[in-house]
């Protein structure tokens, strides 16, 4: 096996056009409902996206194929055929499936490395478990009501880089510790820049989420000039080392941690269930009774984004999010002449020292009561 070494930092050209743009969200476990959670970190990545692209060239990348190698889902299709044998989930709803996704993480023993290959084969391949397939269906729908940017639900976009190549490009910078000679796992190594050592590969060879990541970033970084990577505060410290592996490759790295959103006060992982009627089809369902298909896309930008913030001090209310639907109303209602030409100044206003859009001071600057009126194309062409 051959690999090329890491390509050096590509030199900035002063005459050059916009900065290229990869935007680059953790992804969802298809296996459960969407959470008020995920629903926040989807806007949020959605409004960054399409504020973006009207400033600069942005690829937005989000590969459900990427992370299929991980345990969590592997684990879970192996225990789904295992307990429940041939079914057919043609018409099985989110909370049937996650119900089974509950009862898997709820087990103590692991499944073992000889029992997984055979789905890490397939995976690699293309194929994604019934289960899965049926999640990621229910789950384009709601893209389509929230009027999401669909990155690729439903299709095989593997990684650029097997796992081997991957630790050999690391290998080669300096920054894999591989003891699997000796029966041990392998380390991303940056303790030379003060950063713990973190383990990515098991000793029998299952990869976890960030071993899946890198395969996917470090042959698409020397591509861009600005990266912004979108996660769960909780994985700060591993998207730190990956930041640190990505910068080496040129482009400059902003890390975006999404908080979570607390129901009744308390942050659950979805691991755990507890949906009720939080999850997306029950929202959308309730919203849509009451509220245009508009009114609720733009409502729900105003509540995940503006209203909770980029932290996770506040619980979810549905009476705020009911206030935010009948103000998206109001908007819509009010939307001013079309900005036009000057759309990119007044976008150009919601970013600091990077090339991508605040959705934060984008979509809180909405919600001002002395603001004038939105231009109609802004709704339309970000929010809608």
């Amino acid at each position: 096996m051959t690999t090329q070494p890491l390509a050096p930092p590509r030199p900035k050209s002063p005459e050059a056009a916009a900065p290229r743009v990869l935007i680059a969200p953790i992804t969802i476990t298809p296996s459960k409902p969407l959470t008020p959670s995920h629903l926040k970190g989807l806007l949020w990545t959605d409004v960054m996206y399409r504020a973006t692209r009207h400033l600069a060239p942005v690829t937005y990348r989000y590969s459900h194929t990427t992370y299929h190698p991980t345990e969590q889902t592997l684990g879970f299709w192996e225990f789904l055929d295992r307990t429940l044998g041939d079914t057919d989930y043609t018409h099985a709803t989110e909370t049937e499936i996650g119900a089974h996704y509950v009862t898997f993480r709820a087990q103590t023993q692991r499944p073992t490395a000889a029992a997984l290959r055979p789905y890490a084969d397939a995976a690699e391949h293309g194929w994604v478990h019934p289960a899965s397939a049926r999640i990621l269906q229910l789950w384009a729908g709601h893209y389509r009501r929230l009027g999401l940017t669909d990155p690729g639900l439903t299709l095989h976009q593997p990684p650029g880089l097997s796992l081997e190549d991957a630790l050999s490009h690391l290998d080669q910078a300096g920054m894999c510790l591989d003891l699997r000679r000796y029966g041990g796992p392998v380390h991303l190594d940056l303790t030379r820049h003060g950063l713990p050592l973190r383990k990515i590969v098991t000793p029998d060879g299952r990869p976890n989420y960030l071993a899946c990541a890198l395969r996917e970033l470090i042959p698409l970084a020397p591509g861009f000039d600005e990266i912004v990577l979108l996660y769960d505060p909780e994985l700060d410290p591993d998207y730190q080392l990956i930041e640190r592996v990505l910068t080496r490759l040129g482009p400059t790295v902003h890390r975006v941690p999404v908080g979570r959103v607390p129901i009744d006060g308390h942050i659950r992982s979805a691991r755990h269930g507890d949906w009720q009627h939080t999850h997306a089809a029950a929202l959308l369902d309730a919203a849509g009774d009451h509220h245009s298909d508009d009114a609720v896309r733009l409502g729900m930008r105003l509540y995940f984004i503006a209203l909770l913030g980029p932290g996770q001090q506040q619980s979810f209310r549905p009476d705020l999010l009911h206030q935010c639907l009948t103000r998206a109303t109001r908007l819509l209602k009010a939307a001013d002449t079309p900005a036009g030409d000057q759309l990119p100044a007044l976008l150009q206003r919601h970013r600091k020292d990077h090339t991508h859009i605040d959705p934060y001071r984008l979509t809180s600057a909405l919600l001002g009561k002395r603001r004038p009126a939105p231009p109609a194309d802004l709704l339309t062409g970000v929010f809608l």
